[in-house]
């Protein structure tokens, strides 16, 4: 599947690479900081980074969804600021990222600086039935740590 990739900065394709696979299995594009300058994300603060691109979903069978990169999260305690970030089909403006420093120590970002993934997967959109009873289940409602630690 083709996916257009509009640059809405003049820095990509040139500076700031366009989104790209690292390795042949990788699931995920990395996305790049699109920046003039460093950014520096102190402890506990929310930024707002943004990749300098935007793309367009072919129909509502896809999303593109936006993770965290491991080596920020797990070196650094760099996270996105919503969990998962959600490009929804009909959405065309920049992909920007919401980053938050979960550790006790600034961490800076720099310009071209790989930020977040980018992974497009497919939806099915459900149509909502209004029910009095589900189906049983084994597990039933048991909720968190109901099938173990």
């Amino acid at each position: 599947m083709d996916l257009p990739i509009k640059a809405v900065s003049p820095k990509i394709g040139g500076e700031i690479p366009y989104p790209f696979y690292a390795s042949a299995g990788a699931a995920a594009m990395d996305l790049h900081a699109c920046l003039d300058e460093p950014v520096t994300i102190g402890p506990g603060e929310l930024v707002r980074i943004p990749t300098g691109i935007a793309i367009a979903l072919p129909s509502p069978e896809y999303v593109a969804l936006v993770f965290t990169r491991s080596g920020l999260g797990v070196k650094h305690g760099i996270a996105l600021s919503n969990g998962v970030g959600v490009i929804d089909s009909d959405y065309r403006g920049e992909i920007q990222v919401g980053l938050t420093n979960l550790s006790h120590t600034p961490y800076t970002i720099s310009p071209a600086d790989r930020i977040a993934q980018l992974a497009v997967v497919p939806v099915v959109q459900v149509n909502p039935v209004p029910v009095e009873n589900l189906d049983e289940t084994e597990r039933g409602s048991g909720g968190f740590g109901s099938t173990g630690t």
